[in-house]
């Protein structure tokens, strides 16, 4: 088993959630932590906080934990939910 824990900063509980369905994941339960399980993987998003650079410049912080089957699955699911929270500044 390989498990790996991540961070994402700037993108809503929900947008996150739904990225793990569109990748074949089924979400199992309706509270933290949100599990979510594919196929040779399952992650959970464990909370979510409110992170304060100032006073007035706030970013939510997501913590996930991936589980899969093996190297090769991680590496795989790393990269195709990574793709989906690339966010371009403009």
């Amino acid at each position: 088993m390989t498990e790996m824990n991540l961070e994402f900063r700037g993108i809503c509980l929900e947008v996150l959630g739904g990225y793990f369905e569109e990748l074949g994941g089924k979400r199992k339960t309706n509270s933290f932590p949100y599990i979510y399980e594919g196929d040779r993987w399952s992650a959970q998003i464990l909370r979510e906080e409110e992170i304060t650079f100032t006073a007035v410049f706030k970013v939510n912080a997501v913590h996930i934990h991936f589980s899969t089957e093996n190297d090769k699955v991680m590496e795989e699911l790393i990269k195709k939910y990574r793709y989906k929270t690339i966010r371009v500044g403009g």
